[in-house]
């Protein structure tokens, strides 16, 4: 479980969050919504330890991330996959390289293991074949499964997608929401996604929470989400909708 209470963070005296408190249960898949420039990528960075905020604390399972030592923080942040927005892949890697980039940086396996578990991964997003291209040989939608693969070769607790789907048309972008619930449901990671599709989001998330001046204003299921009479949450999913 992850929960964030009372986090606070400001950049040349702008506030951009002003006491976020929200709740996360193990194996949820929760959509961050909002405004662009709203906070949602701060909000991520601080959950996954890149950022340390001005005032409030984020637990995993109970433990305080904020109080942790380097090498507690660095047990925590291995149980985490990462899917950045762009997919930030390495230009000078093939595919498998770029897959397999984790195992070799932080296990010892053996080669054999590591060439069957990148296989794999490449199987259960849907790439056959592209082992040896590199990222400038593949699709953008690609590019995405080839991130998520990355981000599934540890087999983390929890994985974070900063706007997963940016950039790419309807139909590559509805068939990689496709694609997180499938390996969501064959994995049981944690998911939290940062993400401005609405209401495509709606399909992916078990719960929805919207980030407006600094607060969540609104946390649902997504159809409570859809339904929610604060005027901000309703015009701002209406517009989306529209």
């Amino acid at each position: 479980m992850i929960q964030i209470i009372g986090l606070e963070k400001s950049f040349d005296g702008q506030k951009v969050l002003q006491g976020v408190n929200m709740t996360i249960a193990d194996r949820e898949v929760v959509a961050i919504i909002g405004e662009s420039g709203g906070g949602k990528t701060v909000l991520l960075r601080h959950m996954i330890g890149l950022m340390k905020p001005d005032k409030g604390s984020i637990m995993v399972d109970g433990a305080d991330m904020l109080k942790m030592s380097k090498g507690e923080l660095d047990k925590v942040r291995d149980r985490f996959g990462i899917v950045f927005q762009g997919s930030a892949l390495f230009d000078s890697m093939t595919i498998f390289e770029n897959v397999v980039f984790p195992l070799r940086e932080k296990t010892d396996y053996a080669e054999s293991d590591i060439l069957d578990k990148g296989r794999r991964a490449l199987e259960d997003v849907g790439l056959k074949g592209v082992d040896e291209k590199y990222p400038s040989e593949i699709s953008g939608g690609m590019k995405r499964r080839v991130a998520l693969a990355r981000a599934l070769i540890l087999e983390p607790t929890t994985i974070f997608f900063d706007e997963p789907t940016t950039g790419l048309d309807p139909i590559i972008l509805n068939s990689i929401h496709r694609l997180i619930i499938n390996t969501h449901k064959k994995y049981g990671f944690t998911g939290i996604i940062i993400s401005h599709e609405i209401p495509e989001i709606f399909a992916v998330a078990d719960k929805v929470a919207m980030l407006y001046g600094g607060r969540i204003v609104a946390s649902g299921t997504p159809d409570e989400i859809k339904s929610e009479n604060d005027p901000v949450v309703k015009q701002f999913v209406g517009a989306s909708c529209d």
